[in-house]
């Protein structure tokens, strides 16, 4: 569900696992309770703020969309808690059509890289869109979110072992190791 999204707070990779054992559908999941959510959701980031926007999302779909998630990106962003890289998480992952995730590790990235010059995430996205071709959108995400976890951390990136170190234009790096 679009509303499930986890990046304020502590993730958990099973919640969405345990909520779908309840209630797998718009219907299934209104006729929980927010208590019940919030219950299979935890240890989610902000869990009873989004046990409410499930509630919320799912009502939406239900009088709008029939009880079907859209796949267009901009219907997905008409409803209730769902932005620009949950809303192509849906899209990429939900229907397996050309999206282009971004996140802060996507963002810092790529300007970082001196690939793109942006001060936003949705700026990112729109330059990416651009400059890439499609079949790179989906996994662009994935690599990035690992190698932003793992090497170019946002303060003091590992840059003597980075393996495109000579590539990077290290915009915005004031120390590395």
């Amino acid at each position: 569900m679009p509303a499930l999204s986890a990046d304020e707070g502590r993730d958990d990779p099973q919640a969405s696992a345990r909520l779908f054992a309840l209630a797998h559908t718009p219907v299934g999941i209104l006729a929980l309770s927010t208590a019940e959510i919030e219950r299979a959701i935890y240890p989610v980031g902000f869990y009873r703020t989004k046990a409410r926007g499930l509630h919320r999302v799912c009502r939406d779909l239900l009088d709008r969309f029939g009880g079907q998630v859209p796949s267009d990106l901009d219907a997905l962003l008409t409803l209730h808690g769902v932005g620009r890289k949950t809303a192509n998480l849906v899209v990429t992952f939900g229907f397996d059509l050309p999206g282009i995730c971004v996140d802060t590790h996507v963002h810092r990235i790529t300007n970082r890289l001196g690939f793109v010059r942006t001060r936003t995430p949705a700026e990112t996205e729109t330059a990416l869109r651009h400059r890439l071709p499609h079949r790179h959108w989906i996994g662009l995400n994935d690599l990035l979110v690992a190698f932003g976890q793992n090497l170019c951390h946002p303060t003091s990136p590992h840059c003597s072992v980075c393996p495109v170190g000579t590539a990077c234009a290290r915009v915005g790096v004031r120390q590395s190791r």
